[in-house]
C-alpha cells in the first residue's frame, strides 16, 4: 500500500469497514454452522471472511479511534430485528457495504485489493440469495 494517497482518517475507514465486513460475515456464518448445521454454506463465508485479510494490519490499527467514533452509540433501528432473517439480511448489507467502501478506498493505493473487495462483495450478494431464499 503507498501510505502518500492515504491519511490516517482514510486509514481509520478502513479499519473500520475491514472490521464490519468481517463480523457482518461472521455473524451469517455461525447461524448457518450452528443453528442450520450447514456446512458447506458455513465453509463458504469462513474461506470469505479468510480472504479479507491485508498486510498492512499494524498500519490500520495505529490509526483506531473507536473511543471517540462520533456514531459509536447505538441508534434504535440497530436493537429492532424481528426474526433470524432479520439478523441475517442486516449482517448482508453491512458485509456489503462494507466490502464497497473498501473497494472504492483501494481504487486510490492498491488496484489488487480492490478487486479483492470487489469479488468479495459479489460472492456476499450470491451467498445472500442462496441462504435466504
Amino acid at each position: 500500500m503507498t501510505n502518500n494517497q492515504l491519511s490516517p482518517e482514510l486509514f481509520r475507514v478502513i479499519d473500520a469497514n475491514l472490521n464490519r465486513l468481517r463480523e457482518g460475515i461472521r455473524v451469517v456464518e455461525d447461524i448457518v454452522r450452528y443453528r442450520d448445521n450447514n456446512k458447506e454454506l458455513a465453509q463458504k463465508l469462513k474461506l470469505l471472511r479468510h480472504k479479507t485479510k491485508i498486510k498492512e494490519t499494524l498500519e490500520l490499527l495505529k490509526e483506531r479511534d473507536s473511543v471517540n467514533d462520533v456514531l459509536r452509540s447505538t441508534i434504535k433501528s440497530e436493537l429492532n430485528r424481528s426474526d433470524i432473517s432479520s439478523i441475517i439480511i442486516a449482517n448482508f448489507k453491512r458485509a456489503e457495504e462494507s466490502a464497497r467502501v473498501l473497494e472504492e478506498l483501494y481504487k486510490l493505493c492498491n488496484a489488487e485489493y480492490s478487486e479483492n473487495f470487489k469479488y468479495i462483495r459479489y460472492e456476499l450478494y450470491t451467498l445472500e440469495k442462496e441462504i435466504l431464499i
